[in-house]
């Protein structure tokens, strides 16, 4: 009996063990929903010796990096890998091939997922707009899988869906084995490529809806979610994005966050604990923010003339510009931003819209930071026999329907004639004209003209 109580003891700590191993993929600060939260988060410089294994800030509108450490070593990422289920899913949305109200059965694999989780039953049905909130706000692995699944039809074929993904952003050092994060040989990323697909998972303007939110909740009321990003409640600006803390991974995080027209992403990885690594990302924002902006390079339209175009059926073509995106520059250097126009002083024709006739250097203080094209704002085609032949049948078209002088302006002609001064014979002509004598009579002199018969006082 002794031995069969022992053996039955031994199975439920055995039990309890795997559990509780379970619950560990996901950092339990995570999984308590009532924790105490500092007032303020302590900052770690990047002065400092920071306790990441790798860290990185990148300008999220010009993917520029502003500071790194190791941020090529492989690592192990936690749930931050819910980044890039969360593009998936913003990108299905999008194609229209799922919608936010699409109602999900929850599988029997999504359901068995352990760490962080909202408990979701084997066939209970939830909408995107739920799961989302889950993955997105409490980094739930079980709302992962069932949306992963919805999507790909298996979390397999999800899985290769990420890493395809991962190839087309250039995430070079990043293999997926899942969708939640949890620790398995092989899943491994980067301080960088986390940036990378962060920084294409913000442009989706509907992750910040749930992103940003600090708490909310499911099942009527009767799941509470609170974000597991306290940069979320206490960094001015944040915008998300991804928590993430196995036993392998350490604490992880990636950070993202945006004031006036600058965004930064903050990525870190491998921190001892959780308070460190919201700690780093606040002091690798602090520091991008203190130190940089962006300048938007004022148009350039009086520095343009139009471009003679050469053996074309027009003599000129207008240079058009589209207008560069915000440079990101040293707050040091905020004023000194030029710009250097170089245009073509004549193209041979044909000319196609779009071709590039130059470009404009932008530079700040002295140094070339970026550049746009000058193009043709319009086709211009070459003159050749047919073109020629159409040019000139146009001139004398519309030579032919000018307008002609009407009835109805002659008398108007008369009266401008009658007005001006003559000499001469035209000038006797509308004098005897006048008097109604003929022409030598000097009535048109004051004398008189009696009629037909003659003419009193001629000359």
């Amino acid at each position: 009996m002794g031995k069969k109580i022992f053996s039955a003891a031994l199975a439920l700590l055995l039990v309890a063990a795997t559990a509780l191993s379970a619950m560990a993929q996901e950092d339990p600060d995570e999984l308590d929903l009532d924790q105490e939260l500092p007032a303020a988060i302590p900052v770690i410089s990047i002065a400092d010796s920071m306790p990441a294994r790798s860290a990185i800030l990148m300008d999220q509108g010009s993917g520029q990096i502003l500071y790194e450490q190791n941020p090529d070593e492989q690592l192990p990422p936690a749930s931050v890998t819910k980044v890039m289920t969360l593009l998936l899913v913003m990108e299905a949305i999008e194609s229209g091939k799922i919608a936010l109200t699409d109602t999900v059965t929850t599988s029997e694999n999504a359901a068995g997922m352990g760490g962080s989780q909202i408990w979701l039953k084997v066939s209970e049905q939830m909408s995107v707009n739920d799961l989302l909130k889950a993955v997105a706000i409490s980094s739930a692995n079980d709302a992962s899988v069932a949306l992963g699944e919805h999507i790909a039809g298996s979390e397999d074929a999800f899985i290769d869906m990420m890493n395809r993904r991962a190839v087309e952003l250039g995430m070079e050092n990043t293999h997926f084995m899942n969708c939640t994060g949890l620790d398995a040989e092989g899943h491994l990323t980067t301080a960088r490529d986390i940036a990378l697909m962060s920084r294409e998972l913000i442009r989706h303007p509907l992750v910040s809806e749930y992103s940003t939110v600090w708490m909310d909740s499911l099942r009527n009321g009767e799941t509470e979610l609170v974000n597991t990003n306290r940069l979320v409640r206490f960094y001015k600006g944040a915008t998300g994005l991804k928590t993430g803390t196995t036993n392998g991974a350490g604490s992880c995080l990636s950070a993202t966050a945006t004031r006036d027209s600058l965004s930064l992403i903050a990525v870190v990885m491998g921190c001892p604990t959780s308070d460190e690594r919201f700690a780093s990302a606040k002091g690798l924002l602090d520091y991008g923010f203190a130190n940089f902006t962006t300048v938007t390079p004022p148009p350039v339209d009086d520095q343009l003339m139009p471009v003679r175009v050469l053996r074309g059926v027009k003599d000129a073509v207008t240079p058009v510009y589209t207008p560069p995106a915000p440079i990101l520059v040293d707050k040091m250097y905020e004023g000194s931003l030029t710009q250097q126009v170089t245009l073509s002083d004549d193209v041979k024709a044909p000319v196609d819209a779009g071709q590039v006739l130059g470009m404009v250097e932008v530079l700040v203080n002295d140094k070339v930071v970026g550049s746009y094209p000058l193009v043709a704002g319009n086709d211009v085609e070459a003159m050749n026999f047919l073109n020629a032949f159409k040019t000139l049948s146009t001139a004398l078209l519309t030579m032919n329907k000018a307008p002609k002088p009407s009835v109805t302006d002659l008398p108007e002609l008369t009266d401008q004639l009658a007005q001006e001064p003559k000499s001469g014979a035209a000038a006797a002509a509308a004098a005897a004209a006048a008097c109604g004598c003929p022409v030598g009579c000097l009535c048109q002199d004051g004398g008189t003209c009696p009629g037909s018969g003659g003419c009193t006082g001629a000359a």
